[in-house]
Order: structure tokens, then C-alpha cells, then sequence
């Protein structure tokens, strides 16, 4: 059988729609990668026979075929479906099996999608790193004694390995685009309020919200497209918008591009830029003025960032429905959110809610000059397993933001943002974009600049 997963979602998703691939034969394929790689550990959960019966159920292209008809993909271990186990990553939940699905689950049936199972995440997708004591670590497929990042760190190994031609995603905080940017591929955060059934509007802060993550960067975009097409009416994006798959393609002509390197953590730690790091966002800088853009420093100031960022962190994990006298069965970080959490008063939750506000309103504000900002993705390599200090919560929190100090504010602002490899030196290096707000096809058109710029990505050794 031709290497599907050299095909990409949009060229495997056209295969199966010409019928010259079949469900069943796509499924298969996947199935076996995913077996062949376990030792990465991309998958809380592989759903085999479920899968295979989709695919033949499916039989043969519909006249309107919807637009993954018969693609594999796998839901993030976040994400209900109905009948299959969902352990949010820990040991808390080891037999929990709910009975209806989450809308972003049947947003992807709806689409024509066959779910393989589910995509590791950290417990309760809360760090930066998928490393869980429920199951086995989410490896870099170039480097597997290094970390892939979190929390969908499954969902980013699935994709770099191969194992899926693209994975949907969630991000509270960077957890779509540090995995991505960990292993080499694309990751896709959008603007808050763009997808219906992942919007972030009924999150603390607004920070979470469900994005995509792929190979490319029009398979990323692609993969989105169905995503915020979904059959919710509470998104805040307007009535009738063309695709964003579509409008990336179209020639924006001159931008004006910020580039900066300050973090909104600079006030709290040290924060320092891997020499790597640094190169990649030279290169991209070097590419994006060879096209005829004006890149400038973003002079931008943030302050008062981590006191407030760290109580809205705090006060999504007090929700977690773990009560307190079985905090003993949740991992030391998971336990210190919770309790920190749960000690909140009222008075400093309104008052970090109205923090993040004035914080969303003067970024967007520093910002406004500009059509896109690029920073670093990352500001270190890759770690080694262990390296986050999962048993000292104070110090892994602290070691998370400075592995990616780019990330969280993103949320909080409620901006669209894309990580993209530019640099292949032994392994990818990224950087982000950052749009405004509902401007994710100016920032993915703009990525695809770079990564045609780059070449073709190679595969990681042993892939």
C-alpha cells in the first residue's frame, strides 16, 4: 500500500473521497503505525476495533462527501466519547467510561472522521509536558529520551511519528503550540470564540480553546476550517466567514510584522533564549523582510502578568472534580493547583478576572501597530523525561514558563497564534505569529511563507 501518512490530510482526504483509498485500507494503515511506534507514546487509548468497524461502515464515498470522510484521526484524552474510557490523564478517573460525547467529538463524526482512540495528555491537560502516572510518557519521535511537551503532547508525537495525518487539540496556556513546537510541526491556536464546540468562552479566563495540529500548514488550517464549522451557534465568529484554509492563500501585499523577545514571566524569573531559539527567529526574520515586509521591535511592556496568570491557573484546577480528601490519588502537581485553587477567595478571583482583562485590552493595544507579531516558540530544546521536577510543583511550574515564556499570554489576550518550524538542524526549531483578533489567515499565510521557505520537513530518524 502507498506510505499514507506521506500524504498530508488534505491529499489523504481527497484519496478517500476519489475512492482511491478506502476507509477500511486508511485505517488499517494508521492502526499499524500506531502499533509499530507504541514506545512513543502518543495514545492513552487505542480504540481498534471500534475504528475498524467506522471504516466499514462508511462503504463507499457519499455524493457529498464530508470533508474527512473516512480520515483517521484521534480525539486528546480531554475530550468524552461516548462508551470509550476517558481518563483525563489520572489515575483518578482509571475507570471512568462516560456515556455521551463532548460536541467537539461529534463535531469530527459529523465531519466523517474515524476516531483510532485517544491522544495522551497530562493530567487534566494542567502542565506543559505529558508525562503521567497512568500511563507512559509522550516521547520527541527525534529524540525519545526528550519530553514531546504538553499537554497535547500525544496529539503532536501522533503527527510528527506519522501515526495520524493531522490530530485536533486544546490550548489553556501554550498546549497546542509547545508540543508542536517541540517535536516539529505545526500547532494552531485560535482566536477565542472562533470554534463553537472549543470556544474558551466557558473557561476561567477564556484561555482554553480547541485548535489543530499537523504537518503543514494548510493541513493545520484545514483541519480548522472543520473545526469552526461546527454545528454550535454561540461562536463569536460573523455569519457567512470563508474559509480560512481559503483566505491564507490569498496575497496580503506589504505587512508591518513586530518581532520581540520580551516575555510578560521577565518580571517573576529569569527567563533566557537558547541559542537556537534565537537563530530560528533571525531566519524568520530574514525571510519574512526578503518578502518585502516591514519588521520592527514590538516595544512592548507587559507587567503585573504572573501573579495574575498563576490564580487563573489556580482556579481552573479547583474545579477539577476531585474531592479533597482523594487528592492522595492525583500527582503532586495536580494535588498543589487543586488546594491552591480551593483557597482563592472571592475577592482576589474578581480581582485577577479584572487583571486579565486590562491585560487582554493593553496587549492588543501594544500590538495594534502591527498586521502579525513573531516571537520565539520556545525558549529552550527539547528536555529529558524528568526534567519538569513533577515531585516539586513550585519548580516545575517555574521550569515550564521558562521552556516557553511565549504561550500562556496568548490566551489571556484571546489572540490567534501559530507555531512553525523554520529551521531543521539535527531537529526543527519554531517560532510563533501572533495575529489580531479573528486574524488567523493572515498569520497562517504567513507561516506557509516560512515553510516554503524551509523545504520539505524531514521525517524523524527511524520514522
Amino acid at each position: 500500500m502507498t506510505d499514507l501518512h506521506e500524504l498530508g490530510l488534505r491529499t489523504l482526504a481527497a484519496a478517500l473521497r476519489d475512492g482511491d483509498v478506502t476507509p477500511v485500507e486508511a485505517t488499517a494503515y494508521f492502526l499499524a503505525r500506531v502499533e509499530a511506534h507504541e514506545r512513543l507514546g502518543a495514545f492513552a487509548e487505542v480504540t481498534a476495533d471500534a475504528a475498524r468497524e467506522r471504516a466499514a461502515a462508511l462503504g463507499t464515498p457519499p455524493t457529498e462527501t464530508p470533508p474527512l470522510w473516512g480520515v483517521p484521526l484521534a480525539d486528546k484524552d480531554l475530550t468524552a466519547r461516548a462508551g470509550v474510557p476517558t481518563r483525563y490523564g489520572s489515575r483518578a478517573f482509571a475507570d471512568h467510561v462516560p456515556d455521551r460525547s463532548d460536541p467537539l467529538a461529534k463535531v469530527l463524526d459529523d465531519s466523517g472522521a474515524i476516531s483510532l482512540g485517544k491522544t495522551s495528555t497530562p493530567e487534566f491537560g494542567l502542565t506543559g509536558f505529558t508525562e503521567t502516572r497512568i500511563g507512559p510518557p509522550a516521547r520527541d519521535p527525534w529524540d525519545p529520551v526528550n519530553g514531546a511537551g504538553g499537554s497535547s503532547g500525544g496529539a503532536a508525537v501522533a503527527v510528527a511519528a506519522g501515526l495520524l495525518p493531522a490530530a485536533p487539540a486544546s490550548d489553556g496556556g501554550g498546549s497546542i503550540r509547545i508540543p508542536a513546537a517541540t517535536v516539529g510541526v505545526v500547532g494552531l491556536k485560535p482566536s477565542r470564540g472562533r470554534v463553537p464546540a472549543g470556544s474558551g468562552l466557558d473557561s476561567p479566563g477564556g484561555l482554553a480553546v480547541a485548535g489543530s495540529i499537523a504537518r503543514t500548514v494548510d493541513d493545520a488550517a484545514m483541519l480548522l476550517d472543520v473545526l469552526a464549522a461546527g454545528p454550535y451557534p454561540y461562536a463569536t465568529r460573523a455569519t457567512g466567514d470563508s474559509q480560512i484554509s481559503e483566505a491564507a492563500r490569498v496575497l496580503p501585499g506589504q505587512l508591518r510584522i513586530g518581532v520581540t523577545t520580551t516575555s510578560p514571566w521577565q518580571e517573576a524569573m529569569d527567563i533566557r533564549l537558547d541559542a537556537a531559539a534565537r537563530s530560528a527567529l533571525d531566519e524568520a526574520v530574514r525571510v519574512l523582510s526578503g518578502a518585502g515586509h516591514e519588521l520592527e521591535d514590538a516595544s512592548w511592556r507587559p507587567t503585573g502578568y504572573a501573579d495574575m496568570f498563576m490564580t487563573l491557573w489556580r482556579a481552573s484546577a479547583a474545579r477539577i472534580p476531585v474531592p479533597d480528601e482523594r487528592l492522595d490519588e492525583v500527582e503532586p502537581v495536580t494535588a498543589w493547583l487543586i488546594r491552591e485553587g480551593r483557597a482563592l477567595t472571592a475577592g482576589r478571583l474578581l480581582d485577577a478576572y479584572a487583571a486579565a482583562t486590562a491585560f487582554e485590552r493593553a496587549t492588543i493595544t501594544a500590538f495594534d501597530g502591527f498586521d502579525a507579531v513573531l516571537t520565539p516558540a520556545l525558549a529552550l530544546p527539547p528536555q529529558p523525561l524528568g526534567w519538569f521536577a513533577q515531585d516539586d510543583p513550585e519548580l516545575s511550574f517555574m521550569r515550564q514558563c521558562q521552556y516557553a515564556p511565549y504561550s500562556s499570554f496568548v490566551n489571556v489576550a484571546g489572540l490567534p497564534a501559530v507555531t512553525v518550524p523554520v529551521l531543521v538542524e539535527g531537529h526543527p526549531v519554531s517560532v510563533q505569529l501572533i495575529g489580531r483578533p479573528g486574524g488567523e489567515a493572515l498569520i497562517l499565510h504567513l507561516a506557509a511563507h516560512l515553510e516554503r521557505s524551509r523545504g520539505s520537513l524531514p521525517w524523524p530518524p527511524g520514522i
